[in-house]
């Protein structure tokens, strides 16, 4: 126990280094042997941005690094006196495992998106049941409505978000980033959370090298559904239930307002995006379902910013509002509040108003 508590920087660099390696080392087998593997086939209609086919294997090697990291996690608990609840434990498991075979399932027989919503409604249900929760509110209906909407609502977020090379492993690589940091300043870097979140951002640095623009490797559904599913569990714990971390001996902290507001600041592109599109489509009586070329950063590649400048940007917005809300949990003041209620609101505001505003 003492020599974790010592050297905790130390043993973070080491798990986020074996984790990145492998990533590198899987993906770049995937890549050099299973080109056919995970590509569409070209009898299924599907709009994609990429003109090109490319290999959708990226959600294999994020569940391999999950499960890695999953055993490094029993391994710690079992030689720390952490007080988890083994039911959670199980729990997180069991969803991530359902997220990855419905990810891999749609990949390859393209499955009906009926089919897609049930497995992410089992998955909110089990969260549920198994503690992991959102807590926000006296009355537990709203808690467990809250809970699996946000399940169902991220998962297909991050899905929509894998619409441009980079994107989606950018903006998930910095929301992990932002629990393993809050964590650390925390002192809880070993609780399963901070743990497992550690090892898949050591994941997705390795898979964005082939993510990035041009993109040689997709994370396909298989990891859009698999990463979604781990980044709505995150964010329960650390985000809507983040008033928990705050001290209320100075302030009077309203946990649904905290709540709302560190899920908008932390979550805000995929947010900004999945609103939009579904706005924008309904406007014009076309399901939000289908896919399109009209997201937020389609449209920002109409305006003449090419595609890693794009990347570039999001990255920019996300890290900012890790930022805004590292300090709102860590140095809670009503001023921060109000910087990032602004923050989201402008970001919202001009992607938005850039998606209506016709090119020349």
């Amino acid at each position: 126990m003492d020599f974790f508590q010592k050297h905790t920087l130390l043993f973070v660099i080491l798990i986020l280094v074996i984790t990145f390696i492998f990533s590198f080392i899987i993906n770049l087998i995937f890549l050099k042997f299973s080109q056919n593997l995970g590509s569409r086939s070209d009898s299924i209609k599907e709009i994609r941005w990429s003109s090109s086919s490319k290999p959708s294997l990226g959600g294999i090697s994020f569940y391999l690094t999950f499960l890695i990291t999953f055993v490094f996690l029993v391994i710690i608990i079992n030689l720390l006196p952490f007080h988890h609840s083994n039911l959670k434990i199980i729990g997180i498991l069991t969803v991530c495992t359902l997220a990855f075979v419905m990810g891999l399932a749609d990949d390859a027989y393209n499955t009906k998106p009926l089919l897609k919503f049930l497995v992410q409604f089992v998955c909110g249900l089990i969260l549920y049941f198994t503690n992991t929760k959102i807590n926000i509110f006296t009355c537990e209906t709203f808690n467990f409505a809250f809970t699996v909407f946000w399940v169902v609502g991220i998962m297909n977020s991050i899905n929509m978000l894998d619409n441009m090379d980079g994107i989606a492993t950018i903006v998930s690589i910095v929301i992990l980033f932002f629990i393993v940091s809050l964590h650390f300043n925390l002192h809880m870097v070993f609780s399963p959370v901070s743990f497992l979140s550690l090892g898949l951002l050591g994941g997705l640095l390795g898979f964005l090298i082939y993510n990035w623009h041009p993109a040689k490797m997709f994370m396909g559904d298989t990891g859009s559904q698999f990463m979604g599913l781990f980044l709505a569990i995150i964010g329960i714990d650390s985000c809507w239930n983040s008033s928990s971390f705050i001290n209320n001996s100075w302030y009077s902290v309203d946990p649904i307002l905290i709540g709302f507001v560190v899920v908008c600041t932390v979550y805000i592109l995929p947010l900004v995006d999945t609103i939009t599109v579904f706005t924008n489509r309904i406007k014009i009586g076309k399901s939000p379902f289908i896919g399109g070329k009209d997201h937020t950063t389609h449209h920002l590649f109409f305006k003449g910013i090419t595609e890693k400048r794009i990347a570039i940007l999001y990255f920019c917005i996300q890290f900012i509002g890790l930022s805004l809300a590292l300090n709102l949990i860590l140095n809670y003041h009503f001023a921060w509040l109000i910087v990032c209620i602004v923050f989201c609101s402008l970001v919202f505001v001009s992607l938005y108003l850039n998606t209506i505003i016709k090119r020349k």
